[in-house]
């Protein structure tokens, strides 16, 4: 993965858990920062580190385009998404050089 790319990408604290969709230029940058909690809010209070899914893009306008549509997206239809791409919902951030999230 390069180390500047749009991408979109969905992060839990578990699976079918509490969900966040976020999108952002830098994927390594980003889940370093949820993963170390250096980022206060939703995700660092109920533990939501977890990389179970993740789209690239060519810009950031897309990549923005398709979070707010993602964000509209009911619940179900997030999980379906995420059970097409990662039925285990692994933490697919451990392929790209991060240690296991402690669970809570």
């Amino acid at each position: 993965m390069k180390e500047r790319e749009p991408c979109v990408y969905i992060l839990s604290n578990g699976k079918h858990g509490t969900l966040y969709a976020g999108v952002t230029s830098d994927l390594i940058a980003r889940l370093y920062q949820h993963r170390t909690g250096l980022i206060k809010g939703f995700t660092s209070r109920y533990g939501v580190a977890r990389l179970v899914y993740f789209e690239r893009f060519e810009d950031m306008p897309s990549a923005i385009l398709r979070e707010k549509q993602l964000k509209k997206w009911n619940r179900s239809w997030k999980i379906n998404l995420i059970e097409e791409n990662n039925p285990e919902w692994l933490d697919l951030a451990i392929d790209l050089g991060f240690e296991r999230v402690k669970a809570r």
